[in-house]
């Protein structure tokens, strides 16, 4: 295939802990990055969160940043993953000429908007406080992102709610098959906020519990935080470079069944759309796929629906599934670059991400990795994202062999 785009570089922090070494090690010990609110200034302190174990102030002095980077959570998470994608990548100044940065974030500057907002509310008069909100917007997040990183050619942003991320993926795919760009920079950045903990506690689907994603006695989601990005790029760029390459994405689909605001249509049509699409595209059968990387976020909704989605495809003889939200809590805008990222270190390292906290099938068969398994054969992955309003996106990474 002439136009195949490849993986050459990767970004992470989450829960899981900060960069690609420290996912990998706590996804092999099958340590959960759920616990306790520490840094949320909230005093809903009885859901637990997929927090990253860094304070602003931390992540400031670790990236030699201050104003206003270091008042942004989103911005300094993002910065983090992307300096590291940019260099796994060997990215160099010249090489970013001819590179797009693509952003998926829903919140954006939402911290710090909570922070100024009340006082903004109360004054009759702009203020000091009236400024900072200039921050909220998702597209200064992606901005100050990509100042801190390189000189990109073109710079956007996905805002899809917890498709974003894999949207900004899907876009800069396309952009380099169009010729637009060569390189393209993409994943995405969301902060945890009273924002998101408020908004999801009055849907009624924040558990008290750990996350049990695919549990008969599922009760919802853990809301997590975290940024990740990949980078991808043309064929011919990759092996002019001569760069490692950890992976290729052979196919994607964004579709949107528009069934409902929040909630997806019983039998999963437009998670069934999206991964027979990217199947497609990929020129992949069903029995090709070794392992699915769930959007999984164990509300009662999604997994029955996303489960009867897989059922239609595969006729009950699934393939090796789990949702790696139960070690991350589910990060929303960024869940897509994040679980992409484990997707790629799973098909580099051989194994399959276990699904903690499940105990019972929601029907006979419906059952997931339940322990990190290591395994040969992980050929080709499927990686689901959903956001509201049926945004549902899927995209297939395959493990790149020489010459082929």
């Amino acid at each position: 295939m002439k136009d195949r785009v490849f993986v050459t570089g990767a970004g992470i922090i989450s829960a899981l802990g900060v960069g690609s070494e420290a996912t990998l090690q706590s996804l092999f010990k099958g340590e959960s990055g759920i616990g306790r609110v520490t840094h949320l200034p909230t005093e809903h302190n009885e859901f637990p969160v997929g927090e990253v174990a860094m304070s602003n102030d931390e992540m400031s002095r670790m990236l030699d940043v201050g104003y206003p980077e270091n008042g942004l959570r989103t911005v300094l998470m993002g910065i983090i993953a992307a300096r590291e994608a940019v260099e796994s990548a060997r990215l160099a100044p010249e090489d970013m000429k001819r590179a797009a940065f693509i952003n998926g974030t829903t919140v954006g500057g939402m911290d710090k908007t909570e922070r100024h907002f009340k006082n903004v509310l109360d004054s009759n008069t702009e203020t000091e406080d009236s400024c900072e909100l200039k921050f909220n917007d998702c597209g200064y997040s992606t901005e100050l992102i990509a100042d801190n990183v390189g000189r990109f050619n073109l710079i956007t942003t996905a805002s899809t709610a917890c498709s974003s991320a894999a949207n900004a993926i899907i876009t800069g795919a396309n952009l380099i098959k169009a010729g637009i760009v060569d390189i393209a920079v993409v994943g995405g950045s969301e902060a945890l906020t009273r924002f998101h903990l408020n908004g999801f506690n009055t849907l009624m689907i924040l558990d008290k519990d750990n996350c049990r994603p695919f549990d008969r006695n599922r009760k919802g989601i853990n809301l997590g935080e975290g940024a990740a990005y990949i980078v991808l790029e043309s064929e011919k760029s990759a092996k002019a470079r001569g760069v490692e390459i950890s992976g290729v994405l052979t196919g994607y689909a964004n579709t949107c069944d528009a069934f409902h605001q929040t909630a997806s249509s019983e039998n999963g049509e437009g998670a069934y759309m999206a991964m027979r699409k990217a199947m497609d595209m990929a020129r992949l059968s069903p029995r090709d796929i070794d392992y699915i990387n769930a959007h999984g976020t164990g509300t009662p909704n999604n997994d029955e629906t996303e489960l009867a989605a897989m059922e239609r495809i595969w006729d009950y003889d699934l393939p090796g599934f789990s949702s790696t939200k139960a070690f991350t809590g589910h990060t929303t805008s960024a869940s897509g670059s994040i679980e992409a990222v484990i997707c790629l270190l799973a098909m580099k390292y051989g194994f399959m991400p276990g699904n903690p906290g499940w105990e019972n099938p929601i029907r006979e068969g419906a059952v997931p990795v339940l322990d990190m398994t290591q395994t040969d054969n992980v050929e080709n992955i499927i990686n689901n994202s959903f956001g509201f309003g049926g945004n549902d996106s899927t995209l297939i990474f395959s493990k790149y062999h020489e010459g082929v």
